[in-house]
């Protein structure tokens, strides 16, 4: 059900091999920053990283095992770039105790959620409140509506959303990785609200 292609980008990390725990800065114009996406299994995480990273949609791949890793780098109107260094971890319970290896020490948190699926939101609470309690104080964390394009299917309405959202200090979106449709905006906004480093 996911999207992955659990291929890890060979240029990514080359230098001391890649390692899960480096939250990572270059400079003020050019972040390098970990990025971990949690949630449910099916709800479309890989599948949101494949459209963000290679542009492509695979409605047949399979189901992420572990985790898998991808970089990406965006350029920003102001000039500065963010590399992403993603991690997409497993939904299935049986994987859940590996999360924090990968979400600790991340600067970015996205949870996703299915739009179709309530117990799938159920399940983004309880990342959002693992991630309140074991997470960097300061991550920038976004909760995303996945599978917007089943919105004749819809069983979460997007206020929910909007709402739980604004009480946990994240910025919320809804996206499409089938139809790419929010997919780079939801990137483009984490950059945006990254913390930036003083020149020193």
């Amino acid at each position: 059900m996911g999207c992955s292609s659990s291929v890890p980008d060979r240029s990514a990390g080359r230098i001391g091999g890649i390692n899960p725990d480096n939250g990572g800065v270059v400079d003020a114009k050019n972040l390098k920053v970990k990025l971990v996406l949690l949630g449910d299994s099916g709800v479309g995480k890989s599948c949101i990283v494949l459209r963000f990273v290679r542009g492509q949609f695979d409605p047949t791949s399979k189901v992420t095992v572990g985790a898998s890793f991808l970089s990406q780098t965006i350029a920003l109107q102001d000039s500065s770039t963010v590399k992403f260094e993603i991690w997409d971890t497993a939904g299935q319970e049986r994987y859940a105790a590996l999360a924090p290896l990968y979400y600790r020490g991340a600067a970015v948190a996205v949870v996703v959620y299915d739009i179709t699926s309530p117990e799938s939101f159920s399940k983004a609470q309880y990342w959002v409140k693992e991630l309140q309690k074991h997470g960097s104080p300061d991550i920038v964390m976004a909760l995303v509506g996945n599978k917007a394009d089943l919105h004749e299917r819809r069983e979460v309405p997007a206020q929910d959303g909007i709402d739980y959202a604004e009480k946990n200090g994240m910025f919320f979106i809804e996206t499409s990785a089938k139809t790419a449709d929010n997919i780079n905006q939801l990137f483009e906004e984490i950059a945006k609200r990254l913390p930036r480093p003083s020149p020193s």
